[in-house]
């Protein structure tokens, strides 16, 4: 809902307090009876790193948990992805293979595994479960991210981390009158918090209580969707992808996101000096041929996220934009701080 997002209530979320007084009450006692030993938490022979949202959406996780893997790979870790995988029809744990399709495995597994070769990636309902199928396949594996996992409290962990984007927690308010999961004095028992972009902390995000670092998502270069070997790197990309007169005209390029915000994917366009003219689709969208037929520009450029459920349409007007997480190097020494338990001298 749009005026979730607003710093206020609006005359359409006020009334739903009520609601999200209930929803908050339910969320608490649900995990009240796991830390009370009522519903069981089970426990995995390797640390369990979770990346998850307060807020519905998303907002950059999927990158993160990219950078996060190759961050501990690089420091001699070998790191497994456990997901639920949004849409997938996988009703016992699977793994994700580079040969997968985004309805068998869901769309962020498939991009996950796509830019992780080395790294196993598994998806499943239960997580508890979906760790154990991916520790029994590959056994060389020392730590456990799970996507999306933070409200999953069946699974023990050692570091949660939450994410928020430029739309921060909008107007404060747990669902359905705002778009918080948990109240933000859920994140005095996180770990981490980082912020996508310079988000100011302000509003709702001034009671947070946790530490907190700081993302960007960095653009790597245009590909062609159907011929990935083709790259063009510079601000004059329609020129440089063969529009004719592209340099003279500065043709309007047709800009796809299927994200929790896709105004941060037009936003990145923009700022590469791209004049395009933005289509939004709704996060996790199926894309069909109908959906590229109806846009009429010459070139289209998307999400990677977007591209990964687009590749069997074949249209040879899309470009992908693929956006890589820069993260700062103190998020990584806390993490491995204490995921490596006590250091003995």
């Amino acid at each position: 809902m749009r005026d979730w997002w607003q710093p206020r209530l609006t005359l359409r979320t006020a009334p739903l307090l009520p609601l999200s007084r209930l929803f908050g009450l339910l969320a608490a006692l649900r995990r009240a009876a796991f830390q009370l030993g009522l519903k069981k938490v089970r426990r995995l022979p390797v640390p369990v790193v979770v990346v998850g949202n307060l807020t519905v959406g998303g907002s950059g996780k999927t990158p993160l948990v990219i950078a996060l893997a190759q961050a501990l790979i690089e420091h001699g870790w070998h790191p497994g992805v456990i997901s639920r995988g949004y849409g997938a029809n996988a009703q016992v744990p699977r793994e994700v293979l580079a040969s997968s399709i985004p309805s068998e495995v869901g769309d962020e597994p498939l991009l996950i595994r796509h830019a992780l070769a080395a790294c196993p990636v598994f998806v499943g309902r239960d997580r508890p479960e979906a760790g154990r199928a991916l520790l029994a396949a590959h056994p060389q594996t020392t730590v456990l991210i799970s996507d999306d996992g933070l409200q999953h409290y069946a699974l023990a962990r050692d570091f949660e981390i939450a994410v928020f984007d430029a739309r921060g927690a909008g107007n404060g308010q747990l669902l359905p009158a705002g778009p918080l999961r948990e109240p933000l004095s859920r994140a005095g028992s996180l770990d981490a918090v980082v912020f996508n972009g310079d988000l100011p902390v302000n509003g709702a995000l001034a009671s947070l209580r946790a530490p907190t670092w700081h993302m960007r998502l960095a653009p790597r270069g245009f590909y062609r969707l159907v011929d990935p070997a083709q790259r063009r790197m510079s601000r004059d990309f329609a020129a440089e992808a063969g529009m004719p007169g592209a340099a003279q005209t500065r043709p309007m390029i047709a800009a796809v996101a299927g994200i929790g915000d896709p105004n941060r994917f037009f936003a990145t366009l923009r700022s590469l000096g791209l004049s395009i003219q933005e289509h939004p689709f709704p996060d996790h969208h199926p894309y069909t041929a109908a959906d590229l037929a109806a846009i009429s520009a010459p070139l289209i450029v998307m999400t990677e996220k977007d591209a990964i459920k687009c590749a069997s349409l074949r249209d040879a007007r899309v470009w992908v934009l693929p956006v890589a997480a820069q993260l700062e190097p103190g998020l990584i020494a806390a993490l491995l701080e204490k995921i490596r338990g006590p250091q003995t001298a």
